[in-house]
């Protein structure tokens, strides 16, 4: 079993690099499943919309992880309900529409499920993500209630995604962590066999700042200007992580950084 997670899509043209370049690689690294967190997707860089999500499902897509951003374009509300591969965290506050956690039935009958957890430091109020990690893993188990198992933890600190990896350790297929946008160079097993990395990087362009222009951030910081600022255009780095997964276990036997184009150092 490969499993294929990719970091925040940033806006349409991160969005076009998925839809131009994932199939190939898809059948190029023999990939399974495609876990994509995509709360950056729209035109601002702020959220996701129905079209948007259709179109990276069209392309190989299996699943849309999100973060503090899920609720930006006001049509997710609606939409979220009726797409179930479409996934808010799981710890929002209440009410929420739509589900933080799902499990989805492979080709091979094997069953796979995506939980999604949101950080509570420096982020929007929800509820407290470890607190809720452990009411989850109250009620479900690997190889009881799913065959794998992926979390993605969207974070600001490294503090709650290294600490949640090993809350999760053997007891799910990959922690990965998002939001930060930039790719951290510790993609490893855990000492019970989950596979980790604390964040995936971003699906961009990184000759920005957090793939967004970064003339505009460097003036804001000089309080010379408070213009919006909007997603950039340009070469795009896919990047994430591949995980090959033991069908028996439902655990880690390798993880690899995905890194595809743009101006980082391709890793395939």
């Amino acid at each position: 079993m490969r499993i294929l997670f990719l970091g925040d899509i940033i806006g349409p043209n991160g969005c076009r690099a998925v839809v131009h370049h994932l199939p190939e690689q898809i059948k190029k690294k023999k990939i399974d499943f495609v876990i994509v967190n995509g709360e950056n997707c729209a035109e601002t860089g702020m959220g996701i919309t129905e079209k948007i999500a259709n179109t990276l499902f069209d392309s190989g897509v299996n699943v849309i992880t999100s973060g503090n951003h899920i609720w930006d374009q006001k049509e997710t509300a609606i939409h979220i309900e009726k797409e179930d591969r479409l996934l808010r965290p799981y710890n929002s506050s209440q009410p929420a529409p739509g589900k933080g956690f799902r499990v989805y039935t492979l080709k091979n009958g094997l069953k796979l499920g995506v939980l999604n957890l949101m950080g509570n430091i420096f982020m929007k109020k929800s509820k407290n993500c470890f607190r809720s990690a452990k009411k989850f893993l109250e009620k479900n188990s690997l190889k009881n209630d799913y065959d794998f198992l992926v979390l993605d933890i969207h974070a600001e600190t490294n503090i709650e995604k290294m600490s949640m990896g090993h809350f999760f350790d053997g007891k799910a297929t990959l922690v990965i962590g998002t939001h930060t946008h930039v790719p951290t160079n510790d993609a490893r097993i855990l000492e019970r066999g989950t596979a980790y990395q604390t964040d995936a990087g971003m699906t961009g362009n990184y000759n920005s700042v957090m793939g967004f222009d970064k003339n505009i951030f460097i003036k804001k910081l000089l309080k010379e200007s408070s213009k919006k600022n909007f997603p950039k255009s340009g070469k795009v780095s896919m990047c994430g992580v591949i995980v090959e997964a033991d069908n028996e276990t439902g655990l880690a036997k390798n993880i690899e950084n995905f890194i595809y184009g743009g101006d980082l150092k391709n890793s395939i």
